[in-house]
């Protein structure tokens, strides 16, 4: 038997004095230590092969005995004996301990020993390949939820004469919390495009954005074009963003799927899933490929940064709150129009809160320098923000998920 150190947990006694010379004659290492200490003894030295616990200490103590053991690493096979307590020691047997009985003699002890340790191996052996059989199965399981996922988000984004489109999607883990999405409405009179982030990541946040992107796309498909009545008292006209055309043109043509989907949206998560927890904030634009006028409602969602063809920036500032909090939110359609030269840049909270090795935040003003940086193309302005991320983050883990997509207007 490879096992060599033993380490005896019992009070002085005459049984305990036996069983420390027969471990002796056997050619063991031999420790000692009363109960409350086997801990410190164990820790402090070599870790013991073979753990020998007086029976009468209890299955109670036996339990948090090798609590203790597993939650440093250890594995050592523990095996009960008698002081004089019969009793104690069936009961132990009976939970499924190994034992050892007086007298105790050195060769028979020692292939006793021999015969528990390599059961308490093989014992550890199943385990192990349960665990990896368990491992390998999350893992399968892990790689069909992201095939799955990946299939809920566009393999291109919509596009028109004039207009280029630019994505960058990078969850943290196996799936994301994050998503985008790219379509023709109105007959192909408008692109829709949007960007969300749902609370939390990984498998529930998963779950939400399967839903909540679903729920965004399938009412934007099927509403009509026009400013619906049932829904006009839940949205504003934000007169004082940059004006995209005259009142009635806004609230025309394309108005009525982004309104219906996120009040829609917002009221159906608010009414059936409060309780999950569960919420998402989004920027959703209705863009005129011809005219260049772009509505959109941004629910809590970072403000997009607008970028001038001379360089000056503006922010579409949030017009609402996130979706899925409350049923009865309200929300303002905003607008403004892109020029030619024009570019929009929407982003997901992964970008700005990137962190390094020492935690430190990529922040937002990072983030402007990078988007200030002259480009003819947005794939040109999404390549140097993952550049300028990979610098600041180096090689620390990915904190969040990154969903990143850019437009421009050339002509």
């Amino acid at each position: 038997m490879a096992a060599t150190i033993a380490l005896v947990v019992a009070d002085e006694h005459a049984t305990t004095r036996d069983l420390d010379q027969a471990l002796r004659a056997a050619d063991f290492e031999v420790r000692h230590a009363v109960a409350g200490q086997e801990h410190t003894v164990a820790a402090s030295t070599e870790p013991p092969d073979i753990v020998l616990v007086s029976a009468s200490l209890g299955l109670h103590k036996l339990a948090t005995l090798g609590q203790r053991f597993a939650a440093d690493g250890l594995s050592p096979t523990i095996v009960v004996f008698p002081q004089d307590d019969f009793t104690a020691l069936e009961e132990c047997v009976g939970a499924g301990f190994d034992w050892v009985m007086p007298p105790f003699l050195p060769t028979l002890l020692r292939s006793r020993l021999s015969t528990c340790w390599e059961r308490s191996q093989l014992a550890i052996a199943v385990e192990d390949m349960a665990a990896v059989a368990n491992l390998r199965e999350y893992e399968r399981d892990m790689s069909i939820a992201r095939e799955i996922q990946a299939g809920f988000l566009p393999e291109q984004l919509p596009s028109a004469h004039g207009w280029d489109f630019a994505v960058r999607f990078r969850p943290a883990k196996e799936v994301a919390g994050d998503f985008y999405d790219g379509f023709e409405l109105v007959n192909g009179r408008r692109l829709g495009f949007l960007v969300a982030d749902v609370c939390d990541k990984g498998v529930g946040a998963a779950l939400f954005m399967a839903l909540i992107r679903t729920l965004l796309r399938h009412t934007a498909e099927h509403t009509g074009s026009w400013w619906q009545d049932d829904v006009v008292h839940d949205v504003l006209v934000d007169s004082e963003v940059e004006a995209g055309g005259a009142l009635p043109a806004l609230v025309s043509v394309g108005a009525g799927p982004l309104v219906q989907s996120v009040v829609g949206t917002n009221r159906y998560m608010a009414r059936n899933h409060l309780r999950q927890g569960y919420f998402a904030t989004l920027f959703f634009g209705v863009l005129d490929p011809i005219s260049g006028a772009l509505l959109y409602i941004n629910g809590g969602h970072n403000p997009p940064v607008l970028v001038r063809a001379d360089g000056e920036i503006t922010t579409l500032r949030p017009t609402g709150p996130a979706v899925g909090i409350l049923a009865d939110s309200t929300y303002t359609l905003g607008h403004t129009t892109l020029g030619p030269g024009d570019s929009l840049f929407v982003y997901t909270d992964g970008v700005v809160d990137a962190r390094n090795a020492d935690g430190g935040l990529f922040g937002y003003e990072r983030m402007l320098d990078a988007v200030r940086t002259p480009c003819e193309t947005p794939e040109q302005l999404l390549n140097i923000m993952e550049t300028q991320l990979g610098l600041h983050v180096g090689q620390a883990d990915q904190f969040d998920d990154i969903t990143m997509l850019a437009v421009r207007r050339s002509d």
